[in-house]
């Protein structure tokens, strides 16, 4: 399965298996909106182009960093240029993921299983870990498409996407594709569409 993020289009899947529509498309082929505005969502209905939908990545490339959390029992790594605030993190062992502390992440805060299972959930894969200095390796899931409440695409199972630069340490089986039109780290979802209220449940 793969994934192409047209010029300034929608996202092209290669296979109309990974997600279940009654909407009519070519055999093979799905095409799913990304600039936020179609009618049809999470279908594109050609409305990128008649709003001047950009797919430019305009964040900040210096802060594309993977940094290193090392505990006595885990090591845990994040790239907060590639997260999609999804609050799995925050909101799930906040002994941990600290939002206003420094150093943000405290590896030694939790039980490492519980540790685990939280980056696991990570939709973006800007958390990862390793344990006696061997990273962990990537979960086997199917490949799969899942077209989150008011926010981003979640992809897993390892689907391909195309010509794309991802972030440093960024997992390549998951990862969170913005549909809101507004990321700046297009196309990936950097959290925006919280801030301009994006809907479609």
């Amino acid at each position: 399965m793969k994934i192409t993020c047209l010029k300034n289009g929608p996202y092209l899947l290669d296979d109309g298996s990974v997600l279940q529509s009654r909407a009519p498309q070519r055999a093979g082929e799905v095409a799913l909106c990304r600039c936020g505005g179609s009618a049809s969502k999470p279908f594109c209905d050609g409305t990128h182009a008649r709003i001047g939908f950009s797919d430019r990545n305009t964040a900040d490339s210096s802060r594309d960093r993977r940094v290193a959390y090392a505990g006595k029992e885990i090591t845990i790594f994040d790239n907060r240029a590639i997260c999609a605030h999804a609050g799995y993190c925050t909101d799930g062992l906040k002994n941990v993921f600290r939002m206003n502390a420094e150093p943000w992440i405290d590896p030694d805060g939790a039980a490492v299983a519980e540790i685990i299972a939280t980056i696991e959930n990570c939709p973006s894969g800007a958390l990862s870990y390793a344990r006696d200095g061997v990273e962990a390796p990537a979960p086997r899931r199917p490949a799969m498409v899942t077209v989150m409440n008011d926010g981003p695409y979640n992809v897993t199972g390892g689907v391909e996407l195309a010509d794309v630069r991802r972030g440093e340490g960024a997992s390549k089986e998951h990862y969170t594709l913005c549909r809101c039109g507004g990321s700046k780290n297009k196309p990936f979802c950097d959290g925006t569409h919280w801030s301009i209220g994006f809907k479609d449940p």
